[in-house]
């Protein structure tokens, strides 16, 4: 991936000037959701297992999220970004403390919505720069349909695990992730590969049983659904 688009920008440089300021992968990938994630997203709102979460069966905002050109027809390239938020020491620990309460990793921190989207803008406008002002630019953190998660393993920096999580080989699930769509033509990543295999440990972990089948989940069952997007009390 050394080869110097007319934008004059490589793969390398942009690795370098993510990582600069503050992300800890980076990748490249086309604007396309692969058949098989497509087919896993329809499933995913034909049973229903979006629970309330009723925008993810909205007739404007699906095709566009199982296909990005129609979120932007402009765009070229999708860069996705992912900053590390793994803990020094293992969380499941607390368990052996059951007059502890637990709250999630990622809620012990500042809102990563407002981390992430100030890091994406910074290299947005290094992007501009770079092209002279010739290109244009989108960034989104978990703020439209977007289907970070299979760009993310087109993109090279992981794999949608059995959990449907991103897994970083050096990371784990432990990333926050954050998308720049651009017009400018980059040099795609070579997408990862699933190294989960026959492992099962994450799925036996879930304590509400949240997953049918490996890939699959049923948010009706999730905590973190329960917890944050529904309304109703908590089954």
């Amino acid at each position: 991936m050394t080869t110097r688009t007319r934008q004059n920008i490589t793969f390398e440089l942009l690795q370098a000037k993510a990582r600069e300021i503050g992300f800890d992968v980076c990748g490249v990938a086309r604007p396309k959701i692969d058949a098989r994630n497509q087919q896993r997203l329809d499933e995913f709102v034909a049973g229903g297992e979006y629970g309330s979460m009723a925008w993810m069966n909205d007739p404007e905002r699906l095709p566009r999220r199982r296909d990005p050109e129609m979120l932007w027809p402009d765009v070229k390239s999708v860069i996705v970004l992912g900053s590390n938020y793994g803990p020094a020491e293992n969380p499941m620990a607390l368990l052996d403390h059951p007059d502890r309460a637990m709250i999630s990793v990622y809620a012990k921190n500042k809102d990563y919505h407002d981390l992430i989207k100030k890091r994406l803008k910074q290299l947005a406008r290094w992007v501009i720069e770079q092209s002279g002002g010739a290109e244009q630019v989108k960034v989104f953190v978990d703020t439209a349909p977007v289907l970070e998660k299979p760009l993310g393993q087109a993109s090279g920096i992981g794999w949608q695990g059995k959990h449907t999580n991103l897994v970083s080989r050096e990371f784990g699930s432990w990333l926050f992730l954050g998308e720049i769509f651009t017009t400018l033509d980059l040099p795609e990543a070579e997408p990862e590969v699933d190294h989960c295999g026959s492992c099962t440990k994450c799925l036996s972990a879930c304590p509400t049983d949240a997953f049918p089948a490996p890939y699959k989940l049923d948010a009706r069952r999730c905590i973190s659904y329960l917890t944050i997007e529904h309304d109703g009390p908590i089954p």
